[in-house]
């Protein structure tokens, strides 16, 4: 009997102790999933294969961009949840996974609850922008011109909750100005309805309108971050006239919740020291995205200040999903 304890007790060491190492190897010791909520192409999803081909490179691990579109976000981040919490599978995205849906939307399957933030990566804004025949070429203009023919200018936006639709709203209601909202599907479709002149006014990344600046087709007049762009440095920012305004969208890495600490801030450092090396920031701004390189307190701090300004937006505005 005793002998046989022994022998059942020597195999058992022998199936935990590899267990054991596994468990204790360091992390990152195979290959990472990256969740994007949206399909390929796009900011997040631009952002996310480049930062995450410059991260395999450093850590010597594949780093897979896997697009998990659907549900307003709830597709990505379910896949994320029942994903172990061992930093394997993270999630890139933009704020409004967690800021705009939960504010738009009556129920969702998912809250930030669910998730922790890492690291801040990427910021891009958009830029107020009109037909080269509405008589403006400054900020201020184009104020006074909308207070004096109120309801004349149509403005057009990605979709009823996008970035762009926001920040028009948002401008709106500081100002007291009125534009007629026209809701497109992408800047695919709104960026030509702009130059066809089926709406005079929209929010645009610069990558989307930077032939038609050159054809002197259309005007920039502002950016909707806080600061002045680099793509466009001598266009001022909406905030110097709104104090306050920022509605320039950002990209993150997330994990579920329940990851250990000691993974998240080595997955961040990695992350952070990847869009810091000049290769991937010139990357980056070759695509209009302009890099950030901030931890997991910097992200939280900006989710939470976006979720309260975009819900005081759709609230006064009267936004709904249809």
């Amino acid at each position: 009997m005793k002998f046989h304890s022994l022998r059942l007790a020597s195999a058992l060491a022998a199936i935990l102790m590899p267990l054991a190492a596994q468990a204790q190897s360091p992390y990152p010791g195979q290959a990472i999933k990256l969740i994007v909520p949206y399909a390929a192409g796009g900011f997040p999803d631009t952002t996310a294969r480049i930062v995450g081909a410059k991260l395999q490179d450093k850590i010597g691990q594949s780093v897979v961009v896997e697009n998990r579109p659907g549900g307003a976000g709830s597709v990505a981040v379910s896949a994320l949840a029942q994903a172990a919490a061992d930093g394997y599978t993270v999630m890139a995205t933009d704020g409004s996974t967690f800021t705009v849906n939960p504010a738009l939307f009556k129920s969702l399957s998912y809250s930030a609850k669910d998730v922790i933030p890492v690291a801040l990566i990427a910021r891009t804004p958009l830029f107020l922008t009109v037909n080269a025949s509405v008589p403006v070429n400054t900020l201020k203009e184009f104020i006074d011109y909308v207070k004096g023919h109120p309801g004349e200018l149509n403005y057009g936006s990605s979709g009823v909750g996008s970035a762009h639709h926001l920040s028009m709203e948002a401008m709106k209601a500081a100002l007291g100005l009125q534009l007629t909202h026209i809701p497109y599907r992408g800047t695919g479709q709104s960026v030509p309805a702009l130059l066809g002149n089926h709406v005079q006014v929209l929010f645009s990344a610069y990558p989307s309108l930077a032939a038609a600046l050159a054809d002197k087709r259309v005007k920039l007049l502002a950016t909707n971050g806080a600061q002045p762009s680099p793509q466009a440095p001598d266009v001022p920012p909406i905030a110097s006239v709104i104090p306050g305004y920022d509605l320039a969208s950002m990209v993150g890495l997330f994990v579920r919740n329940s990851t250990p600490p000691a993974i998240i801030k080595k997955l961040a450092d990695e992350a952070i020291a990847v869009v810091k090396a000049p290769e991937t920031r010139n990357q980056m701004e070759g695509a209009g995205i302009e890099p950030a390189a901030e931890g997991s307190d910097a992200l939280a701090k900006y989710l939470a200040a976006e979720a309260a300004h975009v819900g005081k937006v759709i609230e006064t505005a009267g936004i709904k999903v249809e």
